[in-house]
């Protein structure tokens, strides 16, 4: 299967692509080495937070803070995050074919964070929680779905739509405690790092 094989490259492609995307950013603006640093801090965390977390599979921060990072810093930031945090973090977890998948799904989850709770579209209130809530509800609901897809071919050799639903099917309570996981760690995390990160986005333009 060319995923067992060539893992390793795809992950490099992805990762690759998602730098060319912030730098031909960073191009435009003035502050990209502060800029980069949030990242790097932000994806940091994302790492720590799995660690800390490693004997509870599906209770995790990673998500979270992948989408805190995308609505605070930008879309790309939130798509550089979320497959950085992957990539390294695998390198104690371990290597394989389902690098990539899990890459694009939380690269996926923090480039659509940013993409829809840009500052123009949500300020700051009661119902803008409700929707980040919901937003990570359903982002737990699709990393499960998207990384069973790679279950599903790496037991079977093909997509086949009886072995997905079978795959969904045995996932049902990681998926649930996964997505609750994520809303309990948003409602935690959204107030002091929106206020930090808020300080420093204004302290330095960025």
């Amino acid at each position: 299967m060319i995923f067992e094989k060539y893992y390793i490259l795809i992950s490099l492609f992805l990762i690759a692509g998602s730098l060319a995307i912030v730098f031909s950013r960073l191009d435009k603006r003035h502050t990209g080495v502060r800029r980069i640093t949030l990242i790097a801090v932000m994806t940091a965390l994302s790492i720590v937070g799995r660690f800390i977390f490693a004997s509870l599979p599906a209770f995790k921060p990673v998500s979270a803070i992948i989408i805190l990072t995308g609505i605070y810093l930008g879309s790309e930031a939130g798509f550089l995050c979320g497959c950085l945090s992957a990539f390294l973090s695998n390198f104690y977890f371990g290597q394989g074919p389902w690098t990539p998948f899990q890459m694009v799904a939380l690269g996926l989850i923090g480039l659509f964070a940013g993409i829809i709770f840009s500052k123009r579209r949500f300020k700051r209130s009661s119902f803008r929680m409700i929707v980040i809530c919901i937003y990570g509800l359903i982002c737990g609901i699709f990393y499960s779905l998207f990384l069973d897809t790679w279950t599903m071919l790496w037991t079977y050799g093909s997509f086949d739509l009886k072995g997905y639903l079978a795959v969904i099917s045995a996932a049902i309570p990681y998926t649930v405690l996964y997505s609750l996981s994520n809303v309990l760690f948003l409602i935690i995390l959204d107030i002091p790092f929106g206020k930090r990160l808020g300080r420093i986005i204004t302290k330095y333009r960025i």
